[in-house]
């Protein structure tokens, strides 16, 4: 039996690979879910099945659950291959999806690998109007980043793909890059993104310029940034000796820079997070003698108690970040914010109204900046956050985030 909606409500298909909180993508794609419920839209899900997932009435027409890096026989992992370029199982679940619930547009944050772009055809096909989150650079990255070796890499730009093979990106293997490589000319061939996705959601103005470098309509693109509501936030914490770090330990997210930057400002410095590089960053505290605490894996409200209590947040980052909701997370605490001068990040950071930038990848610089800031006094790293505070809760606001793509849906007939 098909549900039919009332005359008035709207009916909005919410897609990502996970059903979970598992990361910031899923983050945002759940809180706009609940955004979008509370103003009377229905909203139904369409995801990977998975143990932990919510619960959902639509869960059974969920794909198939694929988790990669698992051990599994050879026809496994080449029927995985084949769904990662292309997944008919998400075509076929999504074609009874959509007979059943009749959305009025659909809305995807992360389909790689699990869902597949797949699904952007069926939508096609069925006259559903369909948006797309931008979390990553996959639309003109091969390998999601445009980093190499720890590096900045721009090397694909004009269609050169092969070079995500040539410099094996995925993980250092030949195989995997091979796969991606295959990947990219089957999705940009059959035009999945450019072609079957009405409007792309770029959350930073960084991202959507650099995809209009790399040949993106600049139509498509439409900026609305990521958000946070400042009232799940507490402020007034008791400031502690220490900056902190929060993420995950990996290359590029230049911790080796700012141990060393922490080192050389004699700043007491809290790592919070676990990684590939953990035990690389903590031989090279004891190396330089760094007055560093790795406090593993953080969260909930020993992770808000931490950012809370720091002087500031620091994100050190060296490669194309979008938009971190850490930052916006900081500043709803009443924290300044210390980030690298990359990416989206600067443009989330008023310099030295609510936070500092440091050059991304220069240690000097950015001990210059962790002694500034040190050497401010608590009530003016107060003010900073305080005015940071203020500006998210109007520009970052979930009132404004909901209302910009209310008037985006609008603009697809849809309202």
């Amino acid at each position: 039996m098909i549900l039919e909606t009332s005359a008035k409500q709207k009916r909005l298909l919410a897609i990502n690979n996970y059903f979970y909180r598992r990361g910031g993508a899923e983050a945002i794609f759940l809180e706009q879910m609940q955004l979008f419920s509370d103003i009377g839209w229905d909203v139904i899900p369409f995801a990977m099945q998975h143990p932990d997932n919510n619960n959902s009435p639509w869960s059974e027409y969920f794909v198939s659950e694929i988790e990669y890096g698992r051990e599994s026989s050879l026809m496994t992992k080449v029927a995985q291959a084949g769904k990662i370029i292309y997944s008919f199982e998400a075509q076929r679940s999504i074609e009874s999806l959509i007979e059943q619930a009749r959305p009025d547009i659909a809305h995807a944050h992360n389909v790689y690998h699990h869902l597949s772009p797949s699904v952007f055809a069926t939508l096609k096909k069925a006259n559903i109007p369909t948006v797309m989150t931008v979390h990553d650079l996959k639309l003109a990255c091969p390998a999601y980043k445009m980093l190499v070796n720890g590096h900045v890499c721009e090397e694909c730009r004009g269609g050169k793909i092969y070079n995500v093979l040539r410099h094996r990106c995925i993980k250092g293997s030949t195989v995997l890059s091979g796969l991606v490589f295959l990947e990219t000319i089957v999705h940009r061939g059959l035009g999945l993104y450019r072609h079957k996705v009405d409007k792309f959601v770029v959350p930073s103005r960084f991202y959507r310029e650099k995809l209009i470098e790399w040949g993106w309509p600049a139509e498509q693109l439409i900026y609305i940034p990521n958000f946070v509501d400042t009232q799940e936030f507490t402020t007034g914490w008791d400031e502690g000796d220490y900056f902190v770090f929060a993420g995950r330990l990996a290359p590029e997210k230049g911790l080796v820079t700012l141990i060393k930057a922490a080192a050389m400002a004699k700043q007491r410095l809290v790592i919070a997070g676990t990684g590939p590089d953990e035990a690389m960053l903590k031989a090279l505290v004891q190396e330089l003698g760094a007055d560093v605490t790795f406090a593993g894996y953080v969260s909930g409200q020993n992770l808000t108690r931490l950012i809370g209590e720091s002087k500031a947040l620091v994100l050190p980052s060296e490669w194309y970040e979008n938009a971190p909701v850490s930052i916006l997370e900081a500043y709803a605490l009443g924290k300044p914010v210390i980030g690298a001068a990359i990416g989206g990040i600067p443009e989330m950071i008023r310099d030295g109204e609510t936070g500092m930038t440091a050059i991304s990848g220069d240690a000097n610089d950015l001990a210059r900046v962790l002694a500034a800031m040190a050497d401010l006094t608590p009530a003016a790293r107060a003010r900073m956050g305080a005015d940071g505070r203020d500006w998210i809760s109007r520009d970052f606001s979930a009132a404004a985030f909901r209302d910009r793509t209310v008037d985006l849906y609008a603009s697809l007939g849809v309202s």
